[in-house]
């Protein structure tokens, strides 16, 4: 019998409307190699790659009467070059033209008819380089049966290493088929009717709680903060269906600078170059919200959902998986002081994360392929299933390969993830380090960030606040005594 969504999964389909796609996406920059890489050789590329995830044929076929939740069928007419698009840009090819490009793509919702995946070649960037821009459903990205299409399309390998396969679709199940599947589950998993009487739709709060316990658990003081309403913040507004995209480039050394300049001392262990990040944002939080003339005092907080990979029960690294735990962090955005600010969010975060159970970011970077943009999924599913008044904002930051990445023999330059938005959640941030580089992608509504390049040099400027701090002190221990 064809695999049933989970509860979770399907209710990434029931929530999702118009103004809220529920997909992922990412924009990778890469330099072609002399001979060139075409739209033909893309078509190749991800036709061999979706031979290991068969789930990137299939569709999602509702049971007559919603008696149980959807099913996942192979797609009979599947055709994957309705999926892999070609576009180009005009002339000068510039990084605004494709920020707008991916402004407009990614605001489309894909077709609930076909896999719900879609990849564009983008011609015509500036210097001869050329974009790949990728969207993947979240009721299609679970991290184990499957990852995401960016994850496929990019490997260490140079070059195309052709695929011996031969796919032919199972024969798709009459509805009499699937009603007889859904009773023999019903038989077997009792529990399930309860849930699919809900529907995923009629309880999103106790649905939110099975996801927590299901992704990994989260602190005591996860449950502390989050038991507050998150603070009135501009950033949650009425959404509509337009979007702003907005991509900053950063250097990866900066952030570990500002790590070593402030974290001298007793506590210098405690603070991670992920807590840099934060402290990045949180200072361009502040700063756009002055440029707006909004009320910024000494108490002023912005409350972020922080997904963070964790360890399975077995701890085997290089294994994906889909365990992730939210953390709640109140940017501090109402500190003048940007050193100050980071320590207040590295003992947040370290309060969090006591139970010694997140992944690093080596391990991270370690695993097989290219898993960022399966990450950054897994961590939009996990925020898109929590109640939208917990937190203003969501930042996602995936440690990356720090060695060279290639689609084909096409060299991966920079990579931006693009986070949807959810209902009254006007900006999401993600992060993705490659190379040397921090790369942020900002996906914002298009009416309520209609100054998102604002928050694009604000965070420039933060993190250059961050490296020209003086440097911390060194904390003298205290002498045992005699």
């Amino acid at each position: 019998m064809p695999d049933r969504l989970t509860s979770l999964d399907a209710s990434f389909l029931y929530l999702e409307e118009p103004a809220a796609a529920m997909h992922v996406g990412s924009v990778m920059v890469f330099q072609p190699p002399e001979e060139g890489f075409d739209h033909d050789q893309l078509v190749r590329l991800v036709s061999d790659r979706i031979a290991y995830v068969p789930r990137y044929r299939q569709r999602v076929r509702e049971l007559p009467g919603h008696v149980a939740n959807p099913v996942w069928v192979d797609d009979e007419d599947f055709d994957v070059s309705y999926h892999v698009r070609r576009s180009a840009l005009p002339r000068p090819g510039s990084d605004e033209q494709l920020e707008e490009f991916v402004a407009r793509v990614q605001a489309r919702p894909l077709d609930r008819g076909r896999p719900l995946w879609e990849v564009y070649l983008v011609e015509g960037l500036a210097g001869g380089r050329l974009a790949i821009v990728t969207k993947t459903h979240q009721a299609l990205v679970d991290g184990i049966n499957a990852v995401d299409i960016g994850q496929i399309v990019v490997d260490g390998e140079k070059g195309e290493a052709p695929v011996e396969h031969s796919w032919h679709p199972v024969r798709e199940p009459s509805d009499l088929e699937l009603l007889t599947g859904a009773l023999v589950d019903a038989v077997r998993r009792p529990n399930q009717v309860i849930e699919n009487v809900r529907g995923g739709l009629a309880d999103v709060r106790a649905l939110a709680g099975r996801v927590v316990g299901a992704t990994g658990g989260v602190a005591e003081a996860v449950f502390r903060s989050a038991a507050r309403p998150a603070p009135h913040s501009p950033l949650n507004a009425h959404v509509g269906e337009a979007r702003r995209f907005a991509m900053v480039a950063t250097d990866l050394e900066d952030y570990r600078t500002a790590r070593s300049r402030l974290a001298r001392g007793t506590f210098s262990d405690d603070v991670s170059v992920h807590d840099v990040v934060l402290a990045t944002v949180a200072g361009a939080l502040r700063n756009w919200l002055l440029t707006r003339g909004e009320s910024v005092s000494g108490g002023t907080t912005v409350r972020a959902m922080v997904p963070v990979s964790v360890y399975g029960d077995d701890r085997t690294a290089g294994r994906l998986g889909s365990k992730m735990a939210a953390c709640f962090v109140d940017l501090p955005v109402g500190e003048p002081n940007p050193a100050m600010r980071l320590h207040q969010i590295a003992f947040s975060m370290r309060q969090q994360m006591e139970g010694g159970q997140a992944l690093g970011a080596q391990t991270i970077a370690g695993i097989a392929g290219f898993a960022p943009p399966t990450l950054h999924s897994l961590g939009a599913r996990l925020g898109s299933a929590m109640s939208r008044r917990l937190f203003n904002v969501v930042i996602t930051n995936v440690p990356g390969p720090q060695q060279e990445m290639y689609a084909g023999g096409a060299l991966l330059l920079a990579t931006y993830p693009v986070m949807p938005l959810a209902r009254g959640q006007a900006l999401s941030i993600g992060l993705t380090s490659y190379l040397g580089s921090v790369y942020y992608g900002l996906n914002g509504d298009r009416e309520a960030m209609s100054d998102i390049h604002v928050l694009e040099q604000c965070l420039v400027d933060a993190l250059a606040e961050l490296v020209d701090q003086p440097p911390r002190r060194e904390t003298p221990r205290p002498e045992r005594r005699r």
